[in-house]
């Protein structure tokens, strides 16, 4: 292999973890795009990773480390065809289908690596694949994660994520789901998908579902780093923008959200000087292109919800009214129970508890609140607020009983211990 010349002589080790790391999706989208296998993809990238760590501490980092990759992968994936004739003989049919897509892009401009993860987006989050999968093969492949890493991600055993894997990869060789871009008129039903998936990761990360912490904050930046990635790859589409803008808006009060033990604390008693402001100007420089040049999306709504959050001063100077009417606007948009519990809250604070609770009590008898949590909390609050304590006790511990994290148990025994009258031993009540 011809050299190029090396950069400076520096640690190897967590030198190339750190190349495979920013590259990894470019280098396996290239290489699927080669050869129309995952598989195979995978395999010969991680044989590229161990000849850098066998050849970069004698040679020194080449110039241009990912093309470096990308070439010993390719040589490394010929060579397995020529001696598995019938796996070639498979992959060429797949690779027919794949060039139908139209022809590779050209090399960037440094010559480096084409950036093809926009058809790995689309295929990693195909509809034809199981729910699960999209976000394990979306961390997997895009995000650069390890297996045990993804299991971690989704609070499974890695045995469970490895077959998982396994399965997804199965069915995009068994269905032959293209790796390709949709076309202008698939993109509009297609990208919503790729868009859940990456919020779906946020949203674990923003609000573990179990466990000992409430934020799992390197998950949520894993999905603010792949929507900054397709970000670039989609610079028109506002949806994208919007995602973008929602979640570094979120994401910017990570540090005021939990006190020294993990605890939580409520955005009314949030020390808003702990909030990256950095990461808020990022966010509300992306608003605007969310929400202009057409009709707004649900991504968009919920980022100017977010932005009004985050430029009030405290939560009394909050515009209340503002939220409540762009929560009426989203629900137009996207109704869902998630998002009526949401505008309910806005309209309490915008009208008062009673306003509130009329909402909230009106959703009673959906299916998809009766095991969400924070529905009998939003609740008890209410209740609490209007001095109606025996059944905001009731509330909290109907709350209590289906929260998924220590610190949001520990939080809802605070306030049940509010509103209870002290038992015959002093301590709050059953």
């Amino acid at each position: 292999m011809d050299e190029a010349p090396a950069g400076p002589r520096t640690p190897v080790t967590p030198w190339v973890e750190s190349v495979f790391r920013e590259e990894h999706g470019r280098l396996l989208a290239c290489l699927v795009r080669r050869f129309g296998d995952l598989d195979l993809a995978e395999e010969v990238a991680s044989e590229a990773i161990e000849a850098a760590l066998v050849h970069w501490p004698v040679r020194g980092v080449p110039a241009r480390p990912a093309a470096w990759l990308l070439t010993t992968a390719r040589r490394k994936a010929v060579d397995r065809l020529r001696r598995d004739r019938a796996y070639a003989a498979r992959l060429a049919v797949l690779q027919v289908e794949a060039d139908r897509a139209g022809p590779a892009p050209p090399a960037d401009a440094d010559g480096d690596l084409p950036d093809e993860r926009l058809q790995l987006f689309f295929t990693c989050a195909h509809p034809a694949l199981p729910a699960e999968a999209r976000g394990a093969l979306t961390l997997r492949c895009l995000a650069g994660l390890t297996t045990p890493e993804v299991a971690r991600a989704h609070l499974v055993p890695s045995a469970t994520m490895a077959q998982r894997i396994v399965r997804a990869k199965k069915k995009i060789r068994q269905a032959r789901i293209p790796f390709r871009v949709p076309g202008a008129d698939e993109l509009p039903a297609r990208l919503p998908g790729v868009l859940q998936v990456i919020y779906s990761i946020f949203t674990e990360g923003y609000a573990a579902s179990s466990g000992p912490r409430l934020q799992r904050p390197g998950l949520a930046e894993e999905a603010i780093r792949l929507a900054r990635i397709l970000r670039r790859l989609l610079p028109a589409e506002r949806e994208v923008a919007g995602l973008l803008a929602l979640m570094l808006l979120t994401h910017a009060r990570r540090d005021a959200r939990t006190g020294p033990n993990g605890e939580i604390v409520l955005l009314k008693d949030q020390d808003r000087g702990r909030w990256d402001h950095t990461m808020i100007e990022e966010g509300l420089a992306l608003v605007p292109a969310a929400l202009t040049g057409g009709p707004p999306g649900p991504y968009g709504v919920q980022a100017a919800i977010a932005a009004l959050h985050d430029e009030a001063a405290n939560l009394a100077t909050t515009d209340w009214p503002q939220i409540a009417a762009l929560y009426d606007v989203l629900l137009a948009l996207a109704p869902s129970p998630i998002v009526a519990l949401n505008r309910a809250a806005a309209v309490a604070m915008r009208d008062g508890p009673e306003a509130g609770l009329v909402l909230l009590d009106a959703l009673a008898d959906e299916p998809l609140l009766r095991g969400h949590h924070p529905y009998p909390a939003a609740r008890a609050d209410l209740l609490h607020r209007l001095g109606r304590l025996p059944e905001a006790a009731a509330a909290y511990r109907q709350a209590l009983d289906l929260a998924g994290t220590e610190p949001e148990r520990a939080h809802l025994r605070r306030r049940l211990h509010a509103v209870e009258p002290p038992g015959p031993d002093g301590t709050a009540g059953p």
